[in-house]
């Protein structure tokens, strides 16, 4: 079956985090829905869709900035209460505004993820996880590394409520209580999770998405786990920032919904065998933090809702469109559509004569002698992360109105990378590398009109570390601008795993000194990417660690007064030496430093990186070529040219 979906915008709220807008459900199919959506200024906006226009149902006063927004209620009842979580505290609203619960989890971070069932309230701090209910405190547990979000299966699947806390170490954690009942891997660190079918299906089954947008389907067991499908991101979409499941093809079977932090959003239905298959994908021009689906704009015309993260809230619809008229034919326009564009046109009007007005002003109060520029404040959503395909950063920086130019400051070597979506006119400056403090790479960016969305590739050399700063300036005045400062660690390229080949010729360094845990910890930090900063708990820990670019390995175990390395790659272990008895002589800390070199590593090392030289050396020959084509081409050009007129000459 074919789906086409038409694209609506209903209303534009502030700035919005990731999974702050729920549709609110109804007493009947055909009946259209409210949508309620929260936003960085505290508000919360509740509103329905009545002859093309949004009409409000309620609107709270601005207060501290929503992270969450989950609906809930009485189980077996509708639910249609509406929850928030702002800095530690969780407020409730019923359907018309009123507000009925305002609970204070008295958590030292604030709340990023929360999930809400019947008198159960289940919330979570960066590292912290907490279960209430009826407001009174019932399990704790504190994860190993960053939580991003959290679900829970109805007890009806497994006899209890069943917590899954979605981690940044590529773990899934699922709980009983307050103990760690067992851990799924995931191929990428999961950023968001939702109940299949809404409620876990029959079989208790979870969605997730990656960070690195990959997609997929576990089963959750009472003592292990059963991976149903995973779908890899080979086109190098965005990461995936929400999910829902909604039967939009209207066949009685729930389709997959996918919003990423790119600005595209995807349909995946599921074939007779249960695998997914991209159905439709549409691409907006920032990033989705919410999607959900459902009926708002006209009733029996079922749609996708999303909200983006400059707080419009778009459909796309089932309805189908009007057609276009041909040649010499007249459109004609019913007289809701004229009264509307007389509308939009009166109040657009009305905001350019109060903008003329606002900026004379402005202009007044800026030549007083007691003048004070106000600095316009702004919002900025970046992200800096390692792709692991092509073993470089990409950094993305998204700004709720239009980008007027970004500076990038290096002080370490990096490459500027091509990429395919950015327009913007990129310009060097020349850089004094030798002078101390100096720069390595000065470059300026200037965005097209209405560029509010930017993404960079930069790839960094391992062993090179410092900082890469970028200075967003946008279309506002005064001009200011935002610095956002992003590290370049010793060993950048590396990449978290969940396990490493050991039958590889192995280089080990071992350190001995007085040290604590923490202190050990803080160098590891400081050497690679993905380590959580909150030391774990225990006397010692191990990661694993892959190289993008060769795709060697690294081992770290270390406890307070000792730390090893191992890796087949002795470039590795040169680096990490450097680096932490230069951060143990900053502590004024004596290191006994061993080593154990495996020279069959040199050669093992050398043939990972064989093929990626000839690979290069076959690409440099092609270079060549083409240079000596255009030459050819450009001397034959050159004597036809000439021998023109002497043919001319012996035709007459």
């Amino acid at each position: 079956m074919e789906l086409n979906l038409n694209r609506v915008d209903y209303l534009q709220v502030g700035v919005t985090s990731q999974k702050t807008m729920k549709l609110l459900p109804t007493a009947g199919r055909k009946a259209t829905q409210k949508v309620a959506v929260a936003d960085h200024d505290g508000v919360i906006t509740c509103f329905g869709m009545k002859k093309g226009e949004a009409i409000p149902v309620f609107k709270t006063l601005p207060g501290q900035r929503v992270s969450r927004l989950e609906l809930g209620g009485a189980l077996g009842t509708a639910q249609e209460k509406i929850f928030v979580a702002a800095g530690s505290e969780v407020r409730g609203y019923t359907k018309k505004g009123k507000q009925f619960l305002s609970f204070e989890a008295n958590l030292a971070e604030s709340i990023n993820a929360m999930h809400v069932a019947g008198a159960d309230l289940f919330v979570c701090a960066s590292y912290i996880y907490n279960h209430y209910c009826d407001c009174k405190d019932q399990d704790y547990y504190l994860s190993g590394d960053k939580i991003n979000d959290i679900v829970c299966l109805p007890a009806e699947n497994l006899g209890r409520i069943v917590p899954v806390l979605a981690c940044q170490d590529r773990v899934l954690r699922i709980l009983q209580g307050s103990e760690l009942c067992y851990e799924i891997k995931v191929p990428g660190p999961p950023s968001v999770l939702e109940l299949k079918d809404r409620d876990g299906g029959t079989e208790g089954e979870i969605l997730y998405g990656t960070t690195d947008g990959k997609l997929g389907l576990v089963k959750i067991m009472a003592s292990s786990p059963v991976h149903r499908w995973e779908v890899p991101n080979d086109k190098k979409k965005g990461g995936i920032l929400c999910l829902d499941s909604f039967d939009i093809l209207g066949d009685g079977v729930r389709e997959i919904l996918v919003g990423r932090d790119d600005g595209t959003v995807e349909v995946y239905g599921l074939d007779t065998s249960g695998e997914p298959t991209l159905r439709f994908e549409h691409v907006l021009s920032e990033s989705v933090t919410s999607i959900q689906g459902g009926s708002v704009g006209k009733e029996s015309f079922d749609e996708v809702i999303t909200s983006t993260y400059t707080g419009w809230v778009t459909g796309l619809t089932s309805e189908p469109q009007r057609d276009e008229a041909g040649p010499g034919e007249e459109i004609r326009m019913s007289q809701e559509t004229q009264g509307k564009i007389a509308a939009l046109r009166a109040e657009l009007e009305q905001l350019q004569l109060k903008v003329l007005q606002e900026r004379e002003k402005y202009q007044q109060s800026s030549q007083c002698s007691t003048a004070v520029s106000a600095v316009p404040v702004f919002s900025i959503n970046d992200k800096f992360a390692l792709c692991q395909e092509d073993a470089s950063y990409s950094l993305t920086l998204e700004v709720q109105t239009a980008i007027d130019n970004l500076l990038l400051q290096s002080d370490v070597p990096i490459d500027l990378l091509d990429v395919d979506k950015n327009s913007a006119v990129v310009s060097f400056s020349e850089c004094d590398s030798e002078q101390p403090n100096g720069n390595f790479l000065l470059a300026t960016y200037r965005c097209q009109a209405n560029t509010t969305r930017l993404q960079l590739k930069v790839r960094s050399i391992e062993g090179q570390y410092g900082t890469l700063q970028a200075y967003v300036t946008p279309r506002l005045q005064p001009k200011t601008c935002q610095v956002r400062q992003y590290q370049i660690k010793p060993l950048s390229l590396h990449q978290r795993t969940h396990s490493i080949d050991q039958t590889r010729p192995m280089n080990t360094l071992s350190l001995i000194g007085q040290f604590s845990f923490a202190e050990i910890h803080s160098w590891v930090v400081f050497c690679l990417p993905e380590v959580p900063e909150k030391t774990p708990a225990g006397e010692s820990t191990t990661f694993y660690f892959q190289n993008t670019f060769l795709g060697t390995q690294l081992e770290t175990t270390y406890s307070k007064g000792e730390g090893h390395f191992k890796s087949d790659n002795i470039s590795t272990i040169s680096i990490l030496k450097d680096v932490l008895t230069k951060e143990a002589t900053k502590r004024k800390i004596n290191l006994g430093i061993s080593y154990n070199i495996n020279e069959d590593s040199v050669n093992h090392t050398l043939k990972m990186i064989h093929p990626k030289l000839e690979y290069q050396l076959l690409l440099a020959k092609k270079v060549q070529l083409i240079d000596a084509l255009k030459k050819n081409q450009l001397n034959s050009w050159g004597s036809t040219r000439d021998s023109q007129p002497i043919w001319k000459g012996c035709m007459v």
